[in-house]
């Protein structure tokens, strides 16, 4: 018989959640830029427009959309609360954003240990049945937090090996903002916190890589 390899880009098989009769539960993680508080003054953070797009927009309504991040959690949290927030939830996709906290100077941890956490994160998440897409963060700005912009690169490195090596999707935003510079003003709150309008811009971002962007919609045109 006849086995077929996996799909070149690992999102592939996530965008064919969209079309699929069943109803998808989708599931966020990570640290304060995923929990949203705070720094967007009371706007909506990038996980609430994907709800907005995906089950108003694209009529999805039965979906599921459940935020589970906290504000400075590391991937050692992260393992430690691994049943409550994500087993628990029976997710169909799991989205992780993390790094900004692992990279800190004063969490005293190794690139080795963090890649060693997301692989067992990858391997958790897969033995649940579910898909599993790294993204990286915005960057830090520079000359303002050097307690993370010294090694926040490296982390975002290893978040990209290891999607690669765990033939996880990866969505990149610090490449996106990269491209984007003369906007970061506008986007960032702090240092390395996104405000409302960074939200907008990490959704929009992810929406293009499932290949649910639309100028047409009211969440793609929000400015």
């Amino acid at each position: 018989m006849e086995t077929k390899s996996p799909p070149s880009d690992p999102l592939e098989t996530i965008r064919g959640h969209f079309s699929r009769e069943e109803p998808v539960r989708w599931l966020f993680c990570g640290d304060s830029i995923t929990h949203g508080v705070r720094h967007t003054r009371g706007r909506r953070d990038y996980t609430q427009h994907f709800a907005e797009r995906v089950r108003f927009e694209l009529g999805r309504r039965r979906d599921i959309v459940l935020n589970v991040a906290v504000s400075g959690e590391t991937t050692r949290e992260l393992l430690e609360d691994f049943k409550w927030r994500v087993e628990d939830a029976r997710p169909d996709v799991v989205f992780l954003m993390i790094g900004m906290n692992d990279c800190a100077k004063s969490r005293s941890m190794e690139v080795r240990e963090f890649v060693s956490n997301l692989e067992e994160f990858c391997r958790r998440v897969k033995a649940l049945g579910a898909f599993i897409v790294l993204q990286t963060s915005p960057p830090v700005l520079e000359g303002f937090a050097p307690e993370r912009e010294a090694l926040f690169p490296a982390f975002m490195d290893a978040v990209r090996s290891t999607a690669h090596s765990n033939l996880a999707g990866l969505v990149d935003h610090q490449v996106f903002w990269r491209n984007h510079p003369g906007k970061h003003i506008l986007w960032m709150a702090d240092a390395y916190h996104p405000g409302a309008y960074g939200h907008l811009a990490i959704a929009h971002c992810l929406f293009h890589a499932l290949g649910i962007f639309c100028e047409s919609s009211d969440t793609c045109r929000l400015p």
